[in-house]
């Protein structure tokens, strides 16, 4: 158990790919001495990149948590992904963390991955620190990154270092709130005055971060304007309660790859970020009534409350739940209540987690995050609480899969052993899903992009040893209508003895981002009341492959407005039935369209070739929406650009700007397709069948 929760801190660590977050992490973990060597992810060491997957690619896949500690304080760590196709493990990481560490690398500065991950630490209102790493780098320019930070992000940057050097000659910085130079032989720091050059600057610098603070804060405002000394103590914890009110982001600076500045990060995450008790209480609802809400304080003497926000199967223990508790204790053997499921669970074995290392431990409270053995029906986003008193917390969002591929079998026999596996696939992540198609006896699966898809395809391959043969990944399209229509349809069926009936009339409507909504206006009577969710369940299943292209139906509002029954032949299975023929009926005659998804692309690119790629997104329909200096000779395009024209866009790229640019791209939403490109899909799709 951490001694107080006062000295706990959640934190996060996120930012673009390759801005060296998990160098970041591995260096944390060396100087807090949970690893007696540092691992690196150039060579497939790194304790946070343990996936076999991670270590041959160099990239952060899944979110990985540990804790450590320093100068008395715990830390639980989380390092996320940077690149966008994992984009919800930064998602439910952020749910649950209380304060995150921005890395951004000092030449690339404000990259478009890291603009996503700000703004999904704004939705969860995340206090952050900015930590610009790569000083040593050629081309790093830190003052650079901090007015990025300004321009791109909206973030009110202020600057705690002033660095000593950039480049070759980077040796350390100054800290503008002790005013003392630190520089770094080896892995020792070491403090000294600040530089004779350096210190007319460093003044100028001080003054700056005073003047910001006097902005945020009235005592410092008041010793600022009598012109006396700030104590360096209210100096820090007015930049304290400025960060986790939002108002400010302290900025630091380092080459983590060469030990310097992560012993000051570790002292600004204990001194700036918040623990649970700075952000107080979570507001929770009531699962009856949504407009009834209750708070939980982080205390061990609240009821129970915790969000599972991961799950991971383990080949030793089984499947692990991570959670994290935002009041009360939990216990080994207690049972606990999953809102979500309305069904309770016994906590088996509670695990403080080191990666892909554990330790058991007896329990654990308020503003921890552990890993649960045992739980059986929890998923990512389940509320668990005290069944005398239970609760609702916010969800995770969880955006839709754009991209799909055919998994084929070379031998039936493994047939039950891939189905397994891939159900492990879709508990661990909420983003990918899976099905089987009766009809062409494929197994088809779907996730956020290429890679994510890739990553999966290889982890069944190496993890679960099933051999599995893919086809070329395809877009994930929608169908849906764009006209109302009203269909009376009657089911009968006779084949001597007990018949089958039923007999709906319904009206379909267009339902703009409202999905599927199911609403009954005949008043009973007409239809009994028992076979009302018969016609809902029927019409559901329908809409999992629709009648135009076979694939999933959206955005459908389905009015129940007349129907009748028999007193001997009607039935569930009937109503069921007659629900479905009646929509497959309705929907070719409602003007129905195919969406496909379209996707937000970001282009970092040099100004010699802006026409070169302006010209391209063109001619793969996209819509440019902005064009902005990036920096010194190069812009950065935002763009909207169908998923299905952006297949092998990084190959075009590269060869467009000679390898100079850079892209990234996520999900924007579903929009109909033009109809020439609509009858080309129907037709491949209806030859493929």
């Amino acid at each position: 158990m951490t001694q107080s929760i006062s000295k706990l801190r959640n934190i996060g660590i996120a930012a673009h790919i390759d801005a060296g977050k998990t160098t970041v992490s591995e260096r944390i973990l060396f100087f807090t001495g949970v690893n007696r060597k540092v691992g690196e992810t150039h060579d497939g060491q790194a304790t946070m990149d343990f996936m076999k997957q991670e270590q041959e690619r160099g990239i952060t896949i899944a979110s990985a948590a540990i804790t450590a500690h320093w100068n008395g304080y715990q830390i639980n760590l989380i390092d996320t992904p940077g690149h966008v196709d994992f984009t919800v493990e930064v998602e439910r990481s952020l749910r649950v963390i209380d304060g995150m560490v921005a890395v951004f690398c000092a030449v690339g500065g404000v990259e478009p991955q890291s603009e996503t991950v700000w703004n999904q630490a704004d939705k969860y209102r995340v206090p952050r620190i900015a930590f610009v790493n790569k000083m040593d780098r050629t081309g790093a320019d830190f003052n650079e990154v901090v007015n990025q930070m300004h321009k791109y992000l909206g973030a009110n940057a202020v600057p705690l270092h002033l660095p000593i050097g950039a480049e070759n000659s980077f040796e350390g910085m100054v800290d503008l709130v002790q005013m003392n130079s630190v520089r770094f032989i080896e892995k020792e720091r070491i403090v000294g005055p600040i530089p004779e050059h350096m210190m007319v600057q460093a003044q100028e610098a001080r003054r700056n971060l005073i003047e910001k603070v006097a902005d945020l804060d009235d005592e410092i405002a008041e010793l600022y304007l009598d012109d006396a000394e700030i104590p360096t103590d209210k100096l820090m914890v007015a930049i304290r309660k400025a960060t986790i009110k939002l108002m400010m982001v302290p900025v630091l600076c380092g080459a983590a790859y060469k030990n310097k500045g992560i012993q000051l990060l570790l002292d600004a995450i204990v001194d700036y970020l918040p623990s649970p008790n700075d952000l107080g209480a979570v507001i929770a609802h009531d699962p009856a009534n949504e407009e009834k809400t209750y708070r939980r304080n982080p205390s061990d003497n609240e009821p129970f409350s915790a969000l599972a926000f991961k799950l991971i199967n383990d080949p030793y223990v089984g499947q692990q739940t991570f959670i994290r508790i935002f009041s009360g204790k939990l216990v080994n053997g207690m049972s606990v209540y999953n809102t979500n499921k309305l069904k309770s669970e016994r906590v088996g074995r509670i695990f403080r987690i080191k990666a892909k290392e554990r330790e058991e431990i007896n329990e654990a409270g308020a503003g921890e995050i552990v890993a649960l053995v045992g739980m059986k029906y929890t998923k990512t986003g389940d509320t668990l609480c005290d069944e005398s008193q239970p609760i609702l917390l916010e969800s995770i969002n969880i955006p839709p899969a754009v991209i799909e591929m055919k998994v084929n079998l070379d031998d039936k026999k493994n047939r039950s052993k891939l189905s397994e596996a891939l159900a492990k696939l879709c508990n661990e992540d909420p983003s990918f899903h899976a099905h089987f198609d009766e009809e062409t006896e494929e197994t088809i699966i779907a996730g956020m992009g290429e890679l994510h898809l890739e990553i999966i395809v290889d982890r069944l391959k190496d993890e679960f040893k099933v051999p599995v043969t893919v086809g070329a990944p395809s877009v994930s399209f929608r169908e849906t209508i764009t006209a109302p229509f009203e269909c009376n349809y009657r089911f009968v069926k006779q084949t001597g003895g007990k018949g089958q009936f039923a007999h709906t009339v319904i009206r379909f409507e267009p339902n703009p981002g409202g999905g599927f909504e199911f609403v009954d206006i005949t008043k009973g009577g007409v239809i009994p009341k028992e076979y009302i969710p018969s016609v809902q369940k029927g019409l559901a299943a329908a809409m999992n492959k629709g009648p135009f292209a076979g694939y999933p139906v959206v955005d459908v509002k389905c009015v129940l407005v007349d129907g009748s029954s028999h007193p001997v032949d009607s039935s569930d299975m009937a109503f069921q039935l007659c629900a479905q023929m009646c929509f497959k009926q309705a929907f070719m005659k409602a003007s129905p369209v195919l969406l496909e998804p379209v996707m937000k692309v970001e282009i970092n690119t040099p100004d010699d070739y802006i026409g070169n790629v302006t010209g391209d997104v063109n001619k793969r329909r996209g819509r440019i929406e902005a064009m902005r200096r990036f920096r010194k000779g190069s812009q950065k395009l935002d763009a909207f650009v169908p998923l299905m024209e952006m297949f092998g866009y990084a190959t075009a790229l590269r060869n467009l700007t000679s390898g100079r640019a850079n892209y990234s791209m996520e999900f924007h939403q579903y929009l109909p397709t033009p109809k020439d490109k609509q009858e080309e899909i129907v037709k491949e799709r209806n030859q493929k069948d």
